[in-house]
C-alpha cells in the first residue's frame, strides 16, 4: 500500500505510525524495495516528528 504523504503536523500517533512501519518490514520480509525504502524514510520522518510532538505536548 502506498504512502500518502500527509501535511506537516501530522494527525498521526507516532504508535500508528509505528504500526505502519512494523507492517511494511513485515510485508517487505526484511528486505525493502526501492519504493518500500521510500515509504519507510517517510514513516520515519513523520513518526520522529510525532514524538516531539507528543513531548511538547507532554510538557
Amino acid at each position: 500500500m502506498p504512502l500518502t504523504p500527509q501535511p506537516r503536523g501530522s494527525v498521526r500517533s507516532s504508535a500508528e505510525l509505528n504500526e505502519r512501519i512494523r507492517g511494511l518490514w513485515l510485508r517487505a520480509g526484511g528486505r525493502l524495495s526501492v519504493e518500500q525504502r521510500r515509504e519507510y524514510e517517510q514513516l520515519v520522518t513523520e513518526w520522529a516528528e510525532a514524538v516531539r510532538a507528543e513531548i511538547v505536548q507532554a510538557a
